[in-house]
């Protein structure tokens, strides 16, 4: 089979937006940030697919407003023709799944999909890929299932997600295991208790088979899938008017919340985790784990002061053909 991946970048970071502009003078949303003078979150998660998934499979979901900024335009300019998809309007990650998966697929039918946030600092990229091809690997050889990849924590965190692991599977490769149940955002008790029990964080990097994928969508979210399925014949001829058309009516929905929590336990398509070890892994979600981090990263180089780079451009800017 096939490899292919989504980059999820069509996020706003409302949370980190204040720090942003109160750093930059501007509200850039973080994944253009390039945060410490390096690459953004967003090229660094581009730089790190592609050590595994050629460019021209690699397809990036951005929010239209987004093209506001000179800096967003800049760092999308390049991509392979039709691989940068724009959505309309934020509608949470449910149809920022479901609209790059729909290009996907239509390319690419029998693709593995590794699918990738856009706003998490990985400081061993190699290792943290070396898993995704494990997990691809897994998928490859039974496309019966959801490989999700779970971090083993480094400390009680309760913002973020976890992932409660059972028993690993026998007729599998890699030591993946079945998930038992998601916890968002516990407490600082319950989290030192999930940790204490071999729970994983959450990175939301998942591999699936990309049929696989919507035909769980079309089964757990049927709705979701319905609205789409005008866009969807609509590809390659017309789907920019067909995806402002679906935007106007689609809901909200999180695919966390109503597809993934929801395939446990019946569901034909299983649900499992990869337990990742040995990397350090960052959802750079708030203030404080950014600055955190970006303090980590500059002892751990020796390099100085922070630097944001300068603000973007506020002009209206026009995506590139070869978007």
């Amino acid at each position: 089979m096939e490899r292919s991946g989504i980059i999820l970048a069509a996020g706003d970071g409302r949370r980190l937006r204040p720090f942003i502009q109160q750093l930059r003078g501007d509200a850039l949303p973080k994944q253009y940030v390039r945060f410490g003078g390096r690459r953004s979150l967003l090229e660094q998660t581009i730089r790190r697919a592609e050590l595994l998934i050629p460019p021209d499979r690699l397809f990036t979901v951005v929010g239209r407003h987004h093209l506001a900024f000179r800096e967003a335009v800049l760092q999308l300019t390049g991509r392979p023709p039709g691989t940068v998809i724009i959505q309309p309007a934020n509608k949470d990650t449910g149809p920022g799944i479901l609209l790059p998966l729909l290009h996907l697929t239509a390319r690419h039918p029998e693709a593995v999909v590794a699918i990738f946030p856009s706003d998490h600092s990985i400081s061993e990229e190699a290792l943290f890929m070396g898993y995704v091809d494990l997990a691809c690997r897994v998928v490859e050889q039974d496309p019966a299932q959801l490989v999700l990849l779970g971090v083993e924590p480094q400390a009680p965190e309760p913002e973020y997600g976890y992932i409660v692991p059972g028993r690993r599977l026998m007729d599998g490769v890699g030591g993946v295991k079945r998930v038992v149940r998601f916890v968002e955002k516990p407490d600082l008790a319950e989290a030192e208790q999930l940790i204490d029990s071999g729970a994983l964080w959450n990175t939301f990097v998942m591999v699936v088979q990309g049929a696989a994928l919507l035909d769980l969508i079309r089964r757990l979210a049927p709705g979701l899938y319905q609205e789409f399925s005008r866009f969807r014949q609509a590809i390659g001829s017309g789907e920019e008017q067909a995806a402002e058309e679906v935007y106007r009516t689609v809901e909200s929905l999180n695919f966390s919340r109503e597809v993934l929590e929801r395939m446990m336990p019946t569901d034909p398509l299983r649900v499992t985790v990869l337990p990742v070890r040995g990397v350090s892994w960052s959802d750079w979600g708030s203030e404080q784990r950014l600055v955190t981090g970006l303090l980590k990263t500059a002892a751990a180089r020796g390099t100085g002061p922070l630097y944001f780079g300068p603000p973007a451009e506020g002009t209206d800017l026009k995506a590139e053909k070869t978007m």
